[in-house]
């Protein structure tokens, strides 16, 4: 009874939080406007929450968006670009730009580029001035006037979105509605920054006009100008504008900082010049520490102290910044999760951090290069029952014991660029089985060949008997992928990926006979050759008949990145 009110729109709060659980299932959401018309209008609002998040695909739902353009843009389109009114539809059966809740300026940004790519018998000038003084500030402006109301903002400032940025930053300022609830914001930026007048105008209006920021994001690239102004611009930000904005909100939540390292000149450059044969010329860009002493201070207020919970390091250099991060860690009275993602972890990091007397909730740790196994050692016997996500793609033997030893609740592994060495092969192994009941998310990637042999003849008979994501990126022949298969007979996986390098195997009739015929994936993405499954439309359907829902290779990936929440 109840299931035949939901169908028929009799129960619409019990329907709309059910078809929320489909928000990233897009297969099931285009299913779900099929229903009947309340469906339709719940599932489209999902559908068009982010209609940019995809900017490699066709582009034609930018022509529903300028639908709503005035009479007289759409004459002057004609006029001075040939485009033609047809384009355009007559009439919509929603108001597409109201459903925006998501908003990157670098893929609203390519996404227009690509949709004007596609108009026939422009000039390559002509296809600039239309992308960049007509189609995106008056998108920008149908936005604003359809009264988007974001709910994520992330600004990514490279090259050519810095060209326009100001551009939008006047719109955004005389219609402050437009971001003023956001909820998740990411500023990633690099060096050309320094050219964007509005930038810190930008930074003052966000920490005065918007409060409500649970989830922040900072990501900062920059190089070493060595002048006056890239200096003055570097302390404006990391002592003024982001303190500002951290201290202005009253419901934070999550903070990840990511930033460049300096790379270890000592250790590993000897060694690249001494290796090459024919060295002719080589050129050094170094790297700065973007200064976080500020930021991390200003964590201390007594709003974040009481909402903040999850803390990401992500390629960060702890130099400098230890004591005050010791600090802020006994401040946070509701931190439930710390990810420590390729940052140096050295002896008077872990030292300090192992001393601290709250609970260190080290939730992820990824780790590259060669290791000081000792404070690791410490870091995981103060931390280690709570680490979840690992990855490791050094020379890992003695660090896979510690996660055995220390770490019993693993559930994603990334294990990557491991070298054949026999112990450190074997010790991975046993790892695997070793968190076989916890562990839910594996992806293994290899271009060695020795190496890729070696997986697939053992990992077949050791993987839990359930997996919610197994990703293989390997180079390997048709032999030991069919005994992989065979091995693994039993064994279901909802997500699998599987990327082989070698280009001359062809594994498709082994996927469909060890794999479509006994349905035993519920996602699937294969590809070889340099072609990708998905784009082989009879395949598709194929496999659809037994119920596996073919993706693309990169849409169906879970990389840590993704599967943490930094972007």
């Amino acid at each position: 009874m109840t299931c035949s009110k939901i169908f028929s729109g009799d129960l619409p709060e019990l329907t709309t939080e059910i078809i929320q659980y489909f928000r990233n299932d897009f297969s099931t959401l285009y299913t779900c406007i099929l229903v009947n018309r309340l469906w339709c209008r719940l599932a489209i609002r999902l559908l068009w929450e982010n209609p940019f998040s995809n900017p490699t695909r066709h582009n034609d739902f930018i022509n529903l968006f300028l639908h709503n353009l005035t009479e007289d843009n759409k004459t002057k389109l004609n006029n001075e670009y040939g485009i033609n009114n047809n384009l355009f539809p007559s009439n919509t059966l929603f108001n597409y730009p109201s459903f925006i809740k998501c908003l990157n300026i670098q893929k609203f940004l390519w996404s227009i580029k690509k949709w004007v790519a596609n108009i026939k018998n422009l000039t390559d000038k002509q296809r600039y001035l239309l992308s960049s003084q007509y189609i995106n500030p008056n998108l920008f402006k149908i936005f604003i006037n359809n009264e988007v109301n974001l709910h994520t903002f992330e600004v990514i400032l490279n090259n050519e979105c810095c060209n326009y940025f100001d551009l939008s930053f006047e719109l955004i300022q005389q219609n402050p509605y437009f971001i003023c609830n956001i909820k998740n914001f990411k500023l990633c930026f690099d060096e050309n920054v320094a050219k964007i007048t509005k930038f810190y105008p930008f930074l003052k209006f966000l920490h005065s006009n918007c409060n409500s920021i649970s989830s922040l994001n900072i990501n900062i690239k920059l190089f070493f100008y060595n002048n006056n102004n890239s200096d003055v611009g570097i302390t404006l930000l990391s002592e003024e504008h982001l303190p500002k904005i951290i201290n202005s909100q009253k419901n934070l939540r999550k903070i990840s900082f990511e930033g460049c390292i300096n790379f270890p000149f000592e250790e590993h450059l000897p060694k690249i010049i001494n290796s090459q044969k024919n060295l002719r010329k080589i050129s050094f860009e170094g790297c700065i520490n973007f200064p976080l002493y500020h930021s991390l201070l200003s964590l201390k207020n007594s709003n974040c102290s009481n909402t903040l919970n999850t803390i990401i390091f992500h390629h960060i250099n702890f130099k400098d910044i230890t004591n005050i991060l010791i600090e802020v860690f006994e401040q946070l009275n509701v931190l439930e999760s710390i990810h420590i993602i390729y940052c140096s972890l050295d002896s008077d990091f872990v030292e300090k951090i192992i001393n601290v007397t709250k609970p260190f909730k080290l939730k992820s740790l990824f780790i590259s290069g060669n290791l000081q196994i000792e404070p690791i050692e410490s870091l995981l016997q103060k931390s280690g029952g709570y680490l979840e996500n690992f990855g490791s793609g050094s020379e890992s033997n003695q660090l896979f014991k510690l996660i055995m030893k220390y770490c019993p609740k693993i559930k994603y592994f990334d294990l990557f660029d491991l070298d054949n060495c026999h112990d450190n092969i074997t010790t991975a192994f046993n790892l695997i089985k070793n968190i076989e009941n916890t562990l839910n998310y594996l992806s293994i990637e290899s271009v060695d060949i020795e190496f890729s042999s070696i997986v697939l003849q053992n990992l077949g008979q050791m993987l839990p008997f359930k997996l919610e994501y197994l990703n293989l990126y390997l180079m390997f022949n048709n032999k030991d992928f069919e005994l992989f298969l065979k091995n693994s007979n039993n064994i279901f996986i909802k997500k699998l990926s599987i990327r082989n390098e070698m280009q001359d195997e062809d594994i498709l009739p082994y996927i469909k006979k060890y794999i479509m015929e006994k349905k035993r994936v519920k996602y699937l993405a294969v590809e070889v050759k340099n072609k990708d499954l998905f784009s082989l439309k009879d395949e598709v359907k194929e496999f659809k008949l037994y119920n596996i829902e073919i993706q693309n290779y990169d849409k169906l990936a879970i990389y840590y990145c993704d599967f943490i929440g930094i972007y």
